[in-house]
């Protein structure tokens, strides 16, 4: 479908506009992002909530598409909803340009706009700390996170995210800020501290990341096995293998996942294990998705032969 048929459907209320249409928003520059701004600005609250939706929807399935051009269009609408979900649809966006908006939303006056905003702002440092990056761009976007986390004032709700998004710079007054909130006496704080634990991935956080798998908070076993995961030390299969014995479907498929991110023998030997005794298909899919994870993390270029090679050729030497 043609941009001009486009955005004729979209202005027309009664006109059912199937996700498949939207596939030519995808890459709008120049002229085209233009007449798609004017059109937009006259289209329903409904219409624009769908319209990212969707689209959020379609790049999930497809990689080849990008909507950021509607995404950035989108942070600067009169509602909400679409501001929040503009966040979240530009998770791959790496331009630069995208620090300051984020921080501006960082006052948004919706709680859930400033949350997204502040996961969008670690997302960014995520990528600075891997590149080793502290430049004019990450300084600003510490700086508003950490006044956020500070503010008393703030929803714990907003504060916990900011905590998340911080918690991934290797800074001394990062890990006394997770330390902070974590004894903080606030539930939301305390599981937002873990969760940066994880994010910070430093192993001297590993202690209490296992004495929180065995919380009776089921939030905040789910949060400790994810942190544990993603510091990838061995000293936790033992509590994660307990884990994979949950009810909670949600806490068991974060124990397993994290078994597949540490790999090795005693992570792979627990996952055969509950697979073995499992028949719920669900746990044997997240079973077998965790050991593609441990195959990757122990062999990333994939130059280890496969299993049945292996055994083939000791028989041919036999």
């Amino acid at each position: 479908m043609s941009l001009d048929t486009l955005l004729t459907e979209l202005n027309d209320p009664a006109s059912a506009v199937h996700a498949t249409d939207l596939t030519s928003l995808s890459r709008l520059h120049g002229v085209e992002r233009e007449r798609f701004l004017g059109a937009w600005r006259t289209m329903s609250v409904q219409r624009r909530r769908d319209i990212i939706d969707r689209l959020a929807d379609l790049t999930e399935d497809n990689v080849e598409l990008d909507f950021d051009q509607v995404f950035l269009i989108g942070l600067v609408d009169d509602d909400v909803q679409v501001r929040a979900e503009s966040v979240k649809g530009l998770w791959e966006y790496e331009g630069d340009d995208l620090v300051g908006v984020l921080v501006r939303l960082l006052d948004d006056p919706e709680a859930i706009v400033r949350a997204e905003a502040a996961l969008g702002l670690g997302r960014f440092l995520l990528r600075a700390e891997l590149e080793g990056r502290d430049d004019g761009l990450t300084e600003p976007a510490e700086t508003a996170l950490r006044r956020v986390a500070l503010d008393e004032s703030e929803l714990v709700e907003v504060r916990g995210r900011a905590i998340e998004a911080i918690g991934v710079r290797t800074k001394e007054w990062v890990r006394d800020l997770i330390e902070d909130a974590y004894a903080s006496g606030d539930r939301r704080l305390s599981i937002s501290a873990v969760h940066a634990m994880g994010r910070n991935a430093d192993p001297g956080w590993l202690p209490t990341i296992i004495e929180e798998m065995h919380n009776d908070d089921t939030e905040m076993r789910f949060e400790a096995a994810m942190a544990a995961g993603a510091i990838g030390d061995e000293d936790a299969v033992a509590d994660l293998s307990a884990l994979t014995a949950e009810d909670d479907a949600e806490v068991q498929e974060a124990a397993i996942a994290a078994l597949g991110q540490i790999g090795g023998p005693a992570a792979r030997s627990v996952l055969h294990a509950v697979a073995a005794e499992s028949r719920d298909q669900r746990v044997i899919e997240a079973v077998s998705d965790a050991l593609s994870e441990a195959d990757f993390t122990e062999d990333p270029l994939g130059l280890r032969p496969p299993l049945d090679l292996l055994i083939d050729d000791d028989e041919d030497d036999a």
